[in-house]
């Protein structure tokens, strides 16, 4: 089986994915890069690393480098895709794919011009209960999926103290209810109408502050089944011991289950139903997902997907989520937020189209 070099861009989050080639017999770490040297040379002590960059350009010119992993900040990422492909490279890329959809025709044109690979990492899919909800659907133990409901919260009010958040266009969508969002699509991948509330709650509005930071919205798929997707992200919690930051739960004919995080545990109702559901935990991987302080790096689940995508790569399976299946996630949370604006349903098909974006 082939083994991929892999070079990092962004050290921040990027740390994580150190990790992960680190820890990973599918690959190697061919170069890191960050804009600040001084985090540069923090990595390498950290990891025992030779040398770094602060050039993305000598990392693309970087025969031995297949694949770019790209962790910088979001509104970046579609300039660093663009450049990685130009460059003949593949590239996972940490969610979002992008902060918007302005620029993906022109990502798409350039992945069909070279011909090579964009994953987008999606990292809730790969937590553990996440990896074995995923395995019982496909298994059919839930019979006939009828509904999901996923959730995102998080007392989040400390981001409201930090400069960025009073710019222009700041929102909770992208880096925070992108993963629940995700996790609906995953299961209803043909969504294709949304409608939503929003508020922002005082906690927000005394900051001067008017994003909305309580959502609650209805994703309609192209069957009929629907999803329930919630956000909050301002105000106290019940703490993960009794309300996971984020869950996935799964209704169907046959059973039920919910996976969630940052817990390692599962819930599931199967055939023979019983009156109370069964709890599997995987504590033992606690520390697999978790390596650095506190569980604010899951590095677990960032090496769960890149040695995916080195298995599909080297079985000639596409890796998902792709570049389209990205873009279709992105065009979803624009309705979304079309919804919240609105106070109307917005159809995901006529946001593609004003975009002219054909994900056929």
């Amino acid at each position: 089986m082939k083994k991929f070099t892999m070079g990092v861009l962004g050290l921040g989050e990027g740390r994580s994915i150190i990790s992960a080639v680190q820890n990973s017999e599918l690959w190697e770490l061919g170069n890191i890069c960050d804009l600040n040297e001084e985090l540069c040379k923090e990595r390498c002590q950290e990891f025992g690393l030779d040398g770094y960059t602060t050039e993305y350009q000598n990392m693309l010119d970087d025969e031995s480098i297949d694949v770019i992993g790209i962790y910088t900040p979001d509104q970046l990422h579609a300039a660093h895709i663009k450049m990685a492909l130009e460059a003949g490279k593949h590239v996972i890329c940490t969610k979002p794919l992008m902060v918007d959809l302005d620029e993906a025709g022109a990502l798409l044109e350039a992945q069909k011009r070279t011909g090579k690979t964009v994953f987008v990492g999606q990292s809730s899919r790969y937590f553990e209960p996440a990896r074995r909800q995923r395995q019982d659907f496909e298994e059919g133990r839930l019979g006939g999926l009828i509904t999901v409901e996923t959730h995102y919260i998080s007392d989040s009010r400390w981001f409201l103290d930090r400069e960025w958040s009073h710019r222009k266009g700041f929102s909770w969508m992208y880096n925070f209810m992108i993963h629940a969002v995700d996790l609906a699509v995953w299961y209803l991948p043909e969504v294709e109408e949304v409608y939503g509330l929003g508020i922002a709650s005082e906690n927000t509005r005394e900051r001067g502050i008017q994003a909305p930071d309580t959502m609650k919205f209805l994703l309609k798929n192209k069957d009929g089944r629907f999803a329930g997707v919630n956000g909050v992200y301002a105000a106290p919690t019940l703490g993960s011991a009794v309300e996971q930051s984020i869950s996935c739960t799964l209704r169907g004919t046959k059973g039920i289950s919910r996976a969630g995080y940052p817990k390692l545990q599962y819930y599931t109702n199967f055939q023979p139903l019983q009156k109370t559901a069964q709890l599997h935990e995987y504590n033992e991987l606690h520390d697999y997902f978790f390596r650095f302080e506190a569980e604010t790096h899951h590095a677990g689940e960032y090496q769960n997907y890149i040695e995916q995508f080195a298995r599909d790569m080297n079985e000639g399976i596409t890796p998902k989520p792709d570049l389209k299946e990205g873009i279709r996630t992105l065009a979803v949370m624009e309705a979304m937020e079309q919804s919240l604006r609105l106070g109307i349903p917005v159809n995901v098909s006529q946001v593609l189209a004003d975009r002219n974006l054909c994900l056929d």
